[in-house]
């Protein structure tokens, strides 16, 4: 994404023209991004060949998931609707990861009925529950366990995983217990320790840290795992000049934990891949003055992109012509919705901004459509890919008729 002659231009499509072809707010995804994302995450770590599972989390959009799919991914799912999703998507069975700490029976069984790679496992009752099933069905399913060692991500609160005091994972004393107990059943084949310590991820020492309390326990409970599945979290940047996740460092701390091991590595990315691949482009419909600031209203909203409602997160905004004219005012960035939260951001010194014109707010590929609604009873927008020259849409935007 780039300005040509001050005109926004995606790929080599222009931001105005796919406002007026398709309207506004509109998702707006780039291939060659979404591919050169997945060759970098190839590369950084083809030393040791890991499977790489995407995050279906991220983002749920079946045709965005083909893509994907036809550059060898696997999946990570956290619910049967994304097991399905997955599947229908084209994803070998056999490359998809099984996680969460809630599955109920129903999911459990139709992911045993789907010979999925691993069930990772969260609590003594979960094992219990897999066992159980397989039983009945005279099975013996492969499963992980999800280790939780009370590592420190160094990421917002909402999205650390790996503490003690989060409810993922289990302790290094119940993974002990855990893994004597699958070493007894008939029906369950333990494969995998999993672990997976947090989202947005910018330094990889909370990484190494981690690394370091999964070999303490592969000594500790003396048993070969099959699979080390080290989750995702790898961060991007939302902000200009933010510190990058240094790729190589990981990929070093990942190589010395490897050593006297024959673990395969599995790795879940979402953000990473999908996160810096799409924008989300709105119309401004007024603008509202204030004594100190002026309000930005946009016809995109918190149901369109919930990340700075619910983390206060930030992402860049850009004009979709860029002028040389700065605003005196602060301009805060708000959407209709009824809530005091419904902002993407206050920004000093914007370009001075007129009412239909149009902005666009940057890296929205991961968790936004994916936690969109339909709060305030509005339609979910239209997703586009770009490839080039091409647009195509993959999914289509609702109409109230669908929902009222």
């Amino acid at each position: 994404m780039k300005f040509i002659s001050n005109k926004l231009r995606i790929e080599n499509v222009f931001v105005q023209n796919i406002s007026k072809k398709y309207g506004t707010p509109a998702y707006c995804y780039s291939y060659n991004q979404l591919k050169e994302n997945i060759d970098n995450f190839k590369k950084k770590f083809k030393s040791f060949s890991p499977l790489i599972c995407f995050a279906i989390k991220s983002n749920t959009n079946i045709n965005l998931i083909k893509e994907i799919k036809k550059f060898g991914l696997g999946a990570d799912v956290v619910s049967m609707g994304e097991l399905m999703i997955a599947l229908k998507a084209g994803i070998a069975p056999k490359k998809i990861v099984f996680s969460g700490i809630g599955k109920t029976a129903n999911e459990i069984e139709y992911a045993i009925n789907k010979k999925i790679l691993l069930i990772n496992a969260e609590s003594f009752s979960e094992i219990k529950e897999i066992e159980r099933i397989a039983k009945i069905k005279k099975r013996q399913v492969e499963v992980g366990i999800r280790l939780n060692p009370n590592t420190d991500a160094k990421t917002l609160n909402q999205i650390s995983t790996g503490k003690k005091g989060n409810k993922f994972g289990v302790s290094d004393k119940i993974f002990h217990e855990l893994v004597k107990y699958c070493k007894s059943s008939k029906n369950i084949k333990l494969k995998c320790l999993s672990v997976h310590i947090g989202s947005q991820i910018l330094d990889h020492q909370p990484y190494k840290k981690m690394l370091r309390v999964v070999d303490r326990i592969i000594k500790k409970v003396n048993y070969n795992f099959e699979f080390i599945d080290l989750g995702g979290g790898m961060g991007i940047s939302y902000e200009n000049n933010t510190k990058k996740l240094n790729y190589n460092k990981y990929n070093t701390e990942i190589k010395r934990f490897l050593k006297n091991k024959k673990s395969k590595i599995i790795f879940e990315p979402g953000r990473s891949i999908i996160g810096n691949t799409a924008v989300l482009i709105s119309k401004i419909i007024y603008i509202k003055e204030n004594n100190n600031k002026n309000f930005i209203i946009i016809d995109a909203a918190m149901n369109d992109l919930m990340r700075p409602a619910l983390y206060g997160a930030s992402h860049r905004i850009l004009p979709a012509i860029k002028k040389n004219i700065k605003s005196k005012k602060l301009y805060e960035f708000v959407g209709p919705i009824c809530e005091s939260t419904d902002k993407f951001g206050a920004i000093k010194n914007f370009q001075e901004l007129k009412e239909k014109e149009l902005i666009v707010i940057c890296d929205v590929g991961a968790y936004g459509m994916s936690l969109s609604s339909n709060y305030n009873l509005r339609p979910k927008p239209v997703e586009i890919l770009i490839k080039g020259s091409k647009t195509k849409v993959i999914k289509k935007r609702q109409k109230l008729e669908d929902i009222v």
